[in-house]
């Protein structure tokens, strides 16, 4: 006997659209492959090109110029500043300290007269100029131990602030004895590790 043929059914494609159909939807976008694209493997580095970008061009740098800059890096001049700016701070300092001071102008010998305005100017003055010195010598002495520092080490970083500080420290406090110069190198090396902490 013949075994009875099984007809498998075979799906039609789908007939071609016709002119006047809508085109069919666009494909859902994949947000994983954008971000791949924009932070992720495939994001293409850009290069940045002054010229395209219309950048102005630098021009070499003269002798003069030149042996401005190696005048104003050298030791001698950042402590030549130092000293300036440590005595400007320290006058204003002195004369702010002496305007909030009662015993400014005050007589030991009369302590019931009222001071003058003339002996009080004088008495800030004093103070002024005495500050001003020794914030002149403190800056001098920590900008050239720094600079000094920096070229023998040959890098600039947090290291050589703590050691300047420590050097100018010991160096001031010495004069009162060994403890007191180590108080001062100390605390001289943690204000500088601060302020250079603090600033970069």
């Amino acid at each position: 006997a013949e075994r009875p043929r099984v007809c498998k059914a075979t799906m039609a494609a789908p007939p071609p659209s016709a002119p006047g159909d809508p085109a069919p939807p666009p494909p859902p976008l994949q947000y994983s492959l954008l971000l791949q694209h924009l932070v992720g493997d495939k994001r293409q580095p850009r290069v940045w090109d002054p010229a395209a970008l219309g950048g102005i061009p630098c021009p070499p740098k003269s002798e003069e110029q030149k042996m401005v800059e190696r005048v104003m890096e050298s030791c001698p001049f950042k402590a030549a500043l130092a000293c300036v700016g440590g005595f400007v701070l320290g006058g204003a300092f002195g004369i702010f300290t002496a305007g909030i001071d009662t015993n400014v102008g005050f007589d030991p010998k009369d302590p019931y007269r009222t001071p003058t305005a003339k002996e009080v100017l004088k008495d800030m003055g004093q103070r002024g100029i005495s500050y001003a010195k020794n914030f002149a010598i403190v800056g001098a002495m920590f900008s050239c131990t720094e600079c000094v520092v920096e070229s023998y080490r040959g890098k600039s970083d947090w290291k050589n602030s703590v050691i300047s500080g420590c050097i100018t420290g010991g160096a001031i406090g010495f004069r009162a004895g060994l403890k007191a110069g180590v108080i001062g190198c100390g605390g001289f090396a943690a204000f500088s590790a601060a302020v250079d902490y603090y600033l970069r």
